[in-house]
């Protein structure tokens, strides 16, 4: 028997490549038409006809809760009955990414030369997505985990939710314009130059092929490995991140109740509060979209654009369930620059809505 040769080795690693590449790009098409695209279609036409949005805060589902733990649990049914189709498609996504797509192929798609040019890649990568912040953290997590460049997970990350086009376009709809230009402009700069930032303090070469620990798993070498390995990446993903999520969640839905309080606070505190706001806000964790109604609610109580700014980034752009499922993969200084930087950047926005206005 003739003993393979490196071209069928390398005939047998395309055809692998070419079955996990197929699988993924199956989740990811079948899974964000059912769990995003079409749902964003059908919202979009309700709302180009009404000109309202329909649905009150996340936060005011822990408005009658009789405890703190009653607060909590509540918020986090909410939360989830909102989210559970995106999170479902992001594990799904995760695992794939993490088991089936051969990493010189990730490397090539995803790296550059540049940190600026990693991160346009991450941005745009993460706008067919629309996922919020914390379904986006396991797949970006797995990104990085396979040895993607820390600029580009991070901007694929914030990206997401930041640079969703079906927000923008509810944004349009409900608010003024000036909300959806705000928006688009200090999220793309965002987006970018944060990234490129973090990696520019945190990596001392922009490299694209640079590894990270622990190194990153070997490529599956038969198409028969595939299905094992993608059961065990699932598992992992699964048993790992979506606990710690729970915990996180339900936690943040125990202090939702005065951390959500924005208008009060401005009422009370004033200019301080804009602050106070963007960093409550960056903890905070809403679904896609969610930052609209609350903009909504406290801008009809009276508060001003400026508050109103600080809301429309901080809090789709993170909230802390999704830095806890990023931080080990990221690291955690890489993580908590990224926070500070959309705490920047929501008082950036806030600014500049209050001069629009």
């Amino acid at each position: 028997m003739t003993p393979p040769t490196e071209t069928d080795d390398a005939r047998r690693r395309v055809v692998v490549g070419l079955v996990g590449l197929a699988v993924l790009a199956l989740l990811l098409v079948g899974g964000l038409a059912w769990a995003k695209w079409l749902p964003y279609l059908d919202k979009t036409t309700v709302l180009s006809d009404t000109g309202a949005w329909d649905g009150a805060a996340i936060f005011d589902s822990t408005a009658d809760a009789a405890s703190p733990w009653a607060a909590g649990w509540d918020f986090a049914v909410a939360y989830f009955q909102a989210v559970w189709r995106a999170l479902l498609v992001a594990v799904l996504v995760a695992a794939a990414v993490d088991a089936l797509l051969p990493r010189a192929w990730l490397l090539a798609a995803l790296g550059r030369r540049t940190r600026v040019g990693q991160s346009l890649v991450g941005g745009a990568v993460s706008a067919p997505s629309m996922m919020c912040t914390c379904c986006a953290a396991p797949v970006a997590a797995s990104l990085r985990q396979r040895g993607t460049p820390i600029a580009g997970c991070i901007a694929y990350w914030i990206g997401n939710p930041v640079l969703n086009p079906a927000v923008l376009v509810f944004l349009l709809l409900v608010l003024p314009w000036q909300y959806a230009a705000v928006r688009l402009v200090v999220g793309v700069v965002l987006v970018v130059g944060a990234a490129a930032l973090v990696a520019r303090v945190l990596e001392p070469a922009p490299r694209a092929s640079r590894t990270v620990e622990p190194a990153p798993a070997e490529d599956a070498e038969s198409v028969a490995q595939l299905p094992g390995r993608y059961l065990r990446s699932l598992v992992r993903f699964t048993v790992v991140l979506v606990p710690e999520y729970v915990v996180a969640v339900f936690a943040v839905g125990l202090v939702s109740g005065p951390l959500s309080n924005f208008d009060g606070l401005q009422q009370q505190l004033g200019v301080a509060a804009v602050l106070l706001a963007a960093v409550a806000a960056t903890a905070l964790v809403v679904p896609t979209g969610g930052e609209i109604p609350v903009i909504a609610a406290v801008t009809a109580a009276g508060a001003g654009a400026g508050l109103g700014g600080v809301l429309l980034i901080a809090l789709p752009a993170l909230s802390l369930p999704s830095m806890l499922m990023v931080g080990r993969s990221f690291g955690w200084r890489a993580t908590g620059a990224t926070g500070a930087l959309v705490v920047a950047a929501s008082l950036v926005a806030g600014g500049a809505l209050a001069v629009l206005s």
